[in-house]
């Protein structure tokens, strides 16, 4: 059985590549010769490197032809709908795409050859079903929650995602300011660390951030591999995220978080997740028990300080953020992928 992958972002190497690599392993472990359309064989190795996923088995190709000639494509929307002619074709929605004119004559026609529409959210999905008149299925991205573990803590808040600002602000540049805060307030022995992918990024936001953290605990490192990122995580004791903050849900659903598969990264760590309340980030967080939603940056210092503070609530929060972790992990993917998707 031969498959096709298509996934125009493979470059910025973000959470919506993550999970287009696991689809792509899904079929290897199940003997599917793979492949993927990039302009260069070396993404192969990126991607591993990144991601830490053995890839061993997908092949690199120029052009998988819509499909042509595949018994599967799988193929990631940019917001158009492609005209797909392998047997069985699968689009996937990573962004919440709105306001297009998605529900047009020609989409619909396009739409006949597409077996199913895959959303990586509920919040994803409730907009792109109402955009594309569909009704799409969620699968919620894998974590490597397995090999994501506890280590000796430190007095470290950590952020991952990249800190491209092409289609979501991650605020990292809020973050910063927080942190500042604290420090300023009496917060002592503590440092922040912003860990993200630097492939699409705007210089200047990258060399502002820099001048911001001057003279604070604070380190920014790009684009870390798989091996660090674990690391991190591990040692972390609260993971933060201001992504989507100061936008507007219903206004612009495409600058909040999808989903936050880094939020369940730092879970699995045991590491507390203080994160903004947007998006799909309300489908992984309970607030106050496997962690915090927060909506105004006086609430994240207030919350944060309450963690330092309450032992009991640090070590409740962090138990359960790690039991909840499990639900993402990367044999369920598999399972719903194998019996509801091929």
């Amino acid at each position: 059985m031969r498959a096709a992958i298509y996934n125009p972002y493979l470059d910025t190497l973000g959470g919506g590549e993550r999970y287009t690599v696991s689809f792509a392993k899904v079929l290897l472990n199940s003997g599917w010769k793979v492949d993927i359309e990039w302009n260069h064989p070396s993404i192969i190795t990126s991607m591993q490197d990144r991601f830490g996923i053995n890839l061993k088995g997908l092949e690199v190709v120029k052009d998988i032809k819509k499909g042509d000639g595949y018994d599967l494509c799988f193929w990631v929307s940019d917001g158009s709908i492609p005209t797909l002619r392998s047997r069985k074709n699968l689009l996937h929605f990573q962004v919440p795409f709105h306001n297009i004119g998605g529900n047009n004559l020609l989409n619909k026609m396009k739409l006949f050859r597409i077996e199913k529409i895959i959303c990586n959210s509920k919040f994803t999905k409730k907009i792109i079903d109402k955009e594309y008149g569909t009704e799409s299925v969620v699968v919620y991205p894998p974590v490597d929650v397995d090999r994501i573990i506890s280590k000796r803590k430190e007095n470290l808040i950590l952020f991952v995602g990249r800190f491209s600002q092409l289609k979501q602000n991650k605020n990292q540049n809020v973050l910063i300011e927080v942190f500042k805060k604290l420090v300023d307030n009496g917060l002592k022995d503590w440092k922040l660390i912003l860990a993200g992918g630097t492939e699409i990024v705007d210089a200047d936001y990258l060399k502002n951030l820099e001048k911001m953290s001057e003279r604070y605990l604070i380190e920014i490192i790009r684009s870390p591999d798989f091996s660090i990122l674990k690391n991190l995580y591990g040692k972390a004791r609260i993971f933060w995220s201001a992504s989507g903050f100061g936008e507007d849900n219903e206004k612009n659903p495409e600058k909040v978080e999808h989903f936050g598969i880094t939020v369940v990264e730092a879970m699995s760590a045991g590491a507390i997740p203080v994160v903004f309340n947007a998006g799909g980030h309300k489908e992984i967080i309970k607030d106050g028990v496997n962690g915090f939603l927060w909506e105004s940056t006086d609430q994240l210092i207030k919350i944060t300080n309450h963690i330092l503070k309450d032992r009991s609530v640090y070590s409740s929060v962090s138990k359960k953020a790690k039991r909840d972790s499990s639900a993402f992990s990367f044999e369920r993917f598999e399972k719903e992928i194998i019996s509801s998707i091929l």
